[in-house]
């Protein structure tokens, strides 16, 4: 199952354009990944070279009740092949969307039909599975809301879907995907940097729900959030068992964090990279509301996924690669365990049901934003305690995390890191759980 160094590279795996929403009513839509060109704030004309799902970046929000049955057809208008994954979701492996592990690459011109029923309600995401670094890094993603059977009553639901774009000097898009610089460092990072908005007007003494997800393929967005008092009820889309304080957030690619709250000011998202910060989002002031809601946040429904139980197995994860790091066993940039992409055997083979610890260790000089697909897992905090549910998990350069998880989910499952620069050139495994 190894793949070749160029199949790796290549990525086994709007103008301001806000998402339209889909599947309010009706949970049936076509995706249509295809070229578009998009007009940059910043410029007075239209830049092409990226790629869209149905003519816009993001592509549209797909939103229905937890229960409902998801069904979406992928067209494919690229001239490549593509796949669509659903980040987050513990849905069935057929539908995961992964080529090798779970289905064929659908080809330019050919189709496929999604068809699942999302168990958990949450905030998650869809993005290409199939040569991921490029096809996410030009702009097919979009988000995906499973809405709780009772969720609590705001005046506004947002979803605020990060990114971030490269131009050149002529401000046209970057379509250069293959700069060895890029894999062997923080990754490929943009210099245009977005914010999504799925509504961008609010008034003073709303409460509102802002959902925000990473969709850039290798920044890592410390936010901070101005004009909203709040707390933060989910992360990855799991609902936090009591509202934590809302503070600097710091979302690796992939990530997402929900925020209920009630607006104080307009809403200001600004970027902090060393000392420097940036604003690079906002949500206007539309007026006033007479009759604010003043309750405390409260929890959102919690939701049945199993607890750990005794732990029957304990593996290693070693990440390797980068700048300074080339010596590890691998053909590729990066490597886990010693092999570069997708190895013969699984990291791990589990029986339904069973709960391992992992510890991830990254002696490297660069972050591993790392995700397991079909499930969540928590973090071994101090004292032995557990963290919150998560998916994908930010493990800093020369630091050393445990996890633990109960591998429920049947099926062939990817294991990798979603810095997607960092994925693409070799650091990628997978699990099987019977």
């Amino acid at each position: 199952m190894k793949l070749s160094r160029r199949q790796i590279l290549l990525g086994a795996m709007a103008g301001f354009v806000t998402p339209q929403q889909a599947l309010a009513k009706n949970p049936k839509l076509t995706l249509r990944p295809a070229p578009i060109a998009v007009r940059w704030p910043e410029q007075d004309r239209e830049v092409p070279g990226l790629v869209g799902f149905n003519g816009s970046i993001p592509g549209p929000e797909l939103r229905l009740r937890q229960g409902a049955q998801l069904e979406v057809r992928l067209e494919n208008g690229l001239q490549d092949g593509t796949l669509v994954h659903w980040h987050g979701v513990r849905a069935p492996n057929r539908m995961d969307g992964v080529s090798i592990l779970t289905q064929e690459v659908v080809p330019p011109g050919a189709h496929f039909d999604y068809k699942f029923s999302p168990p958990d309600a949450g905030t998650f995401w869809y993005h290409s599975h199939y040569l991921s670094y490029e096809q996410v890094g030009r702009g097919l993603f979009g988000p995906l809301i499973v809405e709780e059977r009772n969720p609590p009553l705001v005046d506004h639901d947002i979803t605020a879907m990060l990114a971030d774009f490269r131009t050149k000097s002529d401000g046209k898009f970057d379509t250069d995907f293959v700069v060895m610089e890029d894999f062997a460092s923080e990754g490929r990072l943009g210099n245009l940097l977005r914010v999504f908005l799925s509504h961008n007007t609010v008034r003073q003494g709303d409460r509102v729900r802002l959902r925000l997800v990473n969709a850039a393929i290798d920044r890592v967005f410390r936010l901070d959030l101005e004009g909203i008092n709040g707390a933060i009820v989910a992360l990855d889309g799991i609902p936090l068992e009591y509202p934590a304080a809302l503070q600097r957030l710091v979302l690796a690619p992939a990530q997402r964090v929900d925020i209920v709250g009630t607006i104080v000011t307009e809403v200001t998202f600004s970027t902090t990279a060393g000392i420097s910060r940036a604003p690079i989002g906002r949500i206007a002031l539309s007026g006033v509301n007479p009759a604010p809601d003043l309750s405390p946040v409260t929890a959102l429904p919690m939701h049945g996924l199993a607890a750990p139980g005794q732990i029957t197995q304990r593996l290693e994860l070693l990440m390797r690669g980068g700048e300074g790091d080339q010596d590890h066993g691998g053909f590729g940039t990066w490597a886990l365990n010693g092999v570069s992409g997708l190895p013969d055997k699984p990291f791990g083979r589990f029986e339904r049901g069973e709960t391992a610890l992992i510890t991830l260790l990254n002696p490297t000089m660069f972050a591993q934003g790392i995700h397991l697909h079909g499930h969540h897992f928590r973090e071994v905090l101090g004292s032995k305690a557990l963290g919150p549910l998560r998916d994908t998990l930010l493990i800093a350069p020369a630091e050393t995390r445990e996890i633990v998880c109960v591998f429920d989910n049947p099926g062939l499952w990817l294991f990798h890191c979603h810095m997607l620069s960092h994925s693409a050139d070799g650091m990628m495994t997978w699990i099987e759980v019977s």
